[in-house]
């Protein structure tokens, strides 16, 4: 809480430590230390080798990871075909399941087949990938993931572009929102660090996956303090954006 008694922008976001950062030999120890430095969710990377250039993990490491921590599970499907595989995740444990438009060839059944397996539907766009695939499926997506990265590799720098992108996400998420009551959560993935967080929350971000940022800090202190620090950015950018929004309307009010 802050010392007004309102809650602290950073309480209504979510931190989501990626494990294809972390050190695989340790990994069950790896996300139970990353969720007690305070990650509000575990981003769960799945390359196949096919949609993207690089191989990783599957559904018994997912079912393996399970029981070692009680927050959410953030599956992010970089695979095509991806409806075969869903099941799989679904019952290895996952809480959120996201997939990327090209690798669907019918977007709303793939929302509704992850829904029907009792997990949070998300859409994932390359930074490249047009928002207007979102056109007619909103009241299946429970989560919109931009990727500021190319998709395959952990380690990249944050792409500029990206931050127009989360600003039309935001308004088509609010007004979606103020049609339907619907909440979306807006993800944002790759190259998030403590020096931009800020910035992105700003502009209307509430979900950020982080992978070297943090776990490169090798220790539990050291993940708590990027996740800290991620978080006391959120709360300075997102205020300062909130009172010169304010001071503006105060302006146009004459």
């Amino acid at each position: 809480m802050s010392i007004f008694g309102r809650p602290k922008p950073s309480a209504n976001c979510r931190i989501a430590p990626s494990i294809l950062s972390a050190d695989f030999a340790r990994l069950g120890e790896e996300v139970r230390d990353v969720v007690s430095a305070g990650a509000d969710w575990i981003h769960f990377d799945v390359m196949d080798n096919h949609y993207v250039p690089n191989l990783t993990v599957g559904p018994l490491v997912c079912e393996a990871i399970r029981p070692h921590v009680s927050v959410p599970i953030d599956v992010h499907l970089m695979v095509e075909p991806v409806d075969s595989i869903i099941p799989m995740f679904a019952k290895a444990g996952a809480d959120i399941i996201t997939f990327h438009c090209e690798a669907s060839k019918h977007i709303d059944r793939t929302l509704q087949l992850i829904r029907d397996h009792g997990c949070k539907a998300g859409l994932v766009f390359n930074p490249s990938t047009s928002l207007s695939y979102l056109d007619y499926v909103l009241d299946k997506v429970d989560v919109i993931l931009l990727m500021s990265v190319n998709p395959g590799f952990g380690g990249q720098s944050f792409i500029p572009s990206t931050l127009q992108k989360v600003v039309e996400a935001r308004r088509i998420i609010d007004r979606h929102y103020q049609e339907t009551g619907h909440q979306i959560l807006l993800e944002i993935d790759g190259g998030v660090k403590p020096d931009n967080i800020g910035q992105i929350a700003a502009l209307g971000a509430d979900t950020f996956v982080a992978g070297s940022a943090i776990f490169g800090k090798k220790s539990v202190a050291g993940y708590r303090e990027a996740i800290d620090q991620m978080r006391a950015a959120i709360d300075r950018d997102v205020t300062a954006a909130i009172r010169e929004a304010e001071a503006e309307e105060l302006r146009q009010r004459g």
